[in-house]
C-alpha cells in the first residue's frame, strides 16, 4: 500500500531534514512525503525544495502563501496527495511529537480498519512526562470536552497522528470541513465516525517538540471550544452508511 506522509509546516526549518531522513529510513517501500509550507519566515519552503531535489519524487512540496492553518493545509495536502495516486495517507507533525517509527504499525493495522489513529489516551499511550500539570490538564480536558459534547467513542479525538485509506478520505467531503486549527482533528474524526468508518487506536508517547516553538495559541483553543458545538448541529443529519461486516469500528475501551 502507497503510503503518503502530509506534513504540515510553519518555521520547521530545523526539523524537516531530520524528519524526512528518519521517514526513509523506516521499512516502507514507495513511501512518499509531501510538505505543505505556508511561505514560513525561517526558509522552511526552500528547505523543502531543497530535500525535493535530493530524493526527486519521493519528496514533494506545495508551497502556500502565507500562514493559512493547520486545517486547510492538510485538506489542500489530502487532496493533492490523493490526486498523486496515494492508497495511504498519513498526517503528522514535522516536530517529532509524533514518533515515525509508529507510522509502520499504523498502516499495518489500516489492513483492517479504514483510519489508524495514533492515540495518547489509550492504555499504553502518554504525553510528554516534563509537562507542568496545568499543560496535561488542559490536554486533557479539551479531549473529554469535545469527546463528550459530540459522544465520539474514541479516546484521542484531538490527536494529529493518522493514517486515513484513499477511500475513506474520498468518501468523506472535505469540502465542507471549515476548522482551521486543532479543531480540525476532531472535525475529521467526528464526520468520519458519523459516516460509520472503521477505526483503532494505537497508543504513543506524545513527546514535546526537540526543536523550534509551539504554534498553539489561545485564538486556536477558542476556535476549538466554539466549532465543537457547531460540528454537533452542522452533521446532525450526516448518516453512518452500512460497513462491510468485517469492517466494523474497532472501539477502545471507554
Amino acid at each position: 500500500m502507497q503510503l503518503t506522509v502530509v506534513t504540515p509546516t510553519y518555521n520547521e526549518a530545523e526539523n524537516l531534514p531530520k524528519l524526512v531522513s528518519a521517514l526513509f529510513q523506516l521499512p516502507l517501500p514507495g513511501l512518499r512525503v509531501l510538505v505543505v509550507d505556508d511561505n514560513s519566515p525561517d526558509g522552511t519552503g526552500e528547505v523543502a525544495d531543497r530535500l525535493a531535489r535530493e530524493y526527486g519524487d519521493r519528496v514533494s512540496v506545495l508551497h502556500r502563501p502565507g500562514k493559512g492553518g493547520l486545517g486547510s493545509a492538510y485538506i489542500e495536502g489530502f487532496t493533492r496527495a490523493l490526486a498523486m495516486g496515494a492508497e495511504a495517507v498519513a498526517q503528522m507533525d514535522a516536530d517529532f511529537s509524533h514518533p515515525p517509527e509508529l507510522l509502520v504499525e499504523l498502516l499495518a493495522a489500516l489492513q483492517n480498519v479504514e483510519v489508524a489513529l495514533g492515540s495518547r489516551y489509550v492504555p499504553g499511550g502518554a504525553v510528554d512526562h516534563r509537562w507542568p500539570l496545568w499543560r496535561k490538564g488542559l490536554s486533557a480536558f479539551g479531549n473529554l470536552y469535545a469527546r463528550s459534547i459530540l459522544n465520539i467513542p474514541v479516546r484521542d479525538v484531538t490527536g494529529g497522528y493518522r493514517v486515513w485509506r484513499r477511500e475513506t478520505l474520498l468518501g468523506m467531503p472535505l469540502e465542507r470541513v471549515r476548522s482551521n486549527g486543532y479543531a480540525f482533528q476532531v472535525e475529521m474524526i467526528y464526520l468520519a465516525y458519523r459516516l460509520g468508518y472503521s477505526f483503532v487506536e494505537i497508543p504513543f508517547y506524545f513527546a514535546d517538540r526537540r526543536w523550534g516553538h509551539s504554534k498553539m495559541s489561545s485564538s486556536i483553543q477558542r476556535e476549538a471550544a466554539v466549532r465543537v458545538w457547531q460540528m454537533l448541529f452542522e452533521y446532525s443529519h450526516v448518516q453512518r452508511h452500512i460497513c462491510d461486516p468485517e469492517m466494523q469500528s474497532v472501539k477502545p475501551p471507554l
